[in-house]
């Protein structure tokens, strides 16, 4: 029988093991921890998302700082901002929603914050330490699959991995916490002869292109584990995967649901890093 990853269920144990730390550590050092989330524009997603953020901090004891701007927010304006939030040491996670409006450079802005307050762990610094195997920030979205595979007991060392996707934000560092993990990992892309038949080598298959319902059974070996990170909305409106769920389902030996599977566990692992990131300050972790 498939195994359905329960990501909201695991994304709950997350944020209330947080929230135990946070509680702990707050009444130790008088210090309570801080997200500072910037939001450029009127994108309804990105509002949504940071809402949702926003929550999430209170639920674990955070505190968050809302920085809302406009959609004419200058390179320097933003770089201003980022540089104030820097210098604030109330503030130990900076995150800034993306995408930014056009006009914006989010390759600066990424590299200009503080390495130790980027709780998305996509600064150059950040990624190079997953790179050296080195302790820093974990990009949110991989940091959480590897949580998932941890709470439902899935051995990774010693499998082959395969990863659809090499983004900065999900391919690339997913490729890295496996192999960090002792997997042989193949990273998959657009010029990858034969796509299907590379997956099916996989023990361990993470779908995070972009292509809704793109990997169907013929991309599946029987017994794989499939972690599909994708999101994509329909013109229905609904959300899907970039796994064809019915078609895979029963080859899988267990797989993540869009919605309910990746999806929370990044805003999970962004609160974990915000501790994280304030235990560091404070000389606690």
């Amino acid at each position: 029988m498939t195994t359905i990853i329960d990501g909201t269920k695991t994304a709950q144990t997350v944020r209330g093991e947080v929230a135990k730390a946070v509680a702990q550590f707050t009444q130790e050092t008088s210090v309570r921890p801080g997200l500072a989330v910037v939001l450029v524009g009127e994108d309804p997603a990105s509002h949504s998302y940071v809402s949702m953020k926003e929550r999430d901090c209170d639920e674990v004891g955070i505190v968050s700082f809302d920085h809302r701007l406009s959609e004419t927010t200058t390179q320097d304006e933003l770089n201003a901002l980022i540089d104030m939030l820097n210098a604030d040491d109330k503030v130990h996670g900076i995150l800034v929603q993306m995408p930014l409006p056009n006009h914006l450079d989010e390759e600066q802005i990424i590299a200009r914050i503080a390495p130790e307050k980027d709780v998305d762990g996509f600064h150059p610094y950040n990624m190079g330490c997953l790179l050296r195997g080195e302790p820093a920030p974990r990009a949110c979205t991989p940091w959480g699959v590897m949580r998932l595979l941890d709470e439902y007991d899935i051995e990774v060392a010693g499998t082959h991995a395969v990863v659809i996707g090499r983004s900065n934000i999900v391919g690339k560092p997913q490729a890295l916490m496996l192999l960090e993990r002792n997997a042989t990992v193949t990273i998959c892309h657009s010029r990858t002869p034969d796509l299907p038949a590379v997956c099916r080598e996989a023990d361990i298959l993470v779908a995070a292109v972009g292509r809704p319902a793109m990997v169907d059974a013929s991309y599946v070996k029987e017994g794989a584990v499939v972690i599909d990170v994708g999101i994509n909305r329909t013109e229905a409106g609904t959300l899907v995967g970039d796994v064809d769920f019915a078609a895979v389902e029963a080859r899988a030996s267990a797989i993540t649901p869009v919605p309910g599977g990746v999806g929370p566990m990044t805003r999970a692992m962004l609160m974990s890093n915000t501790y994280e990131a304030c235990a560091t300050a404070q000389g606690s972790a």
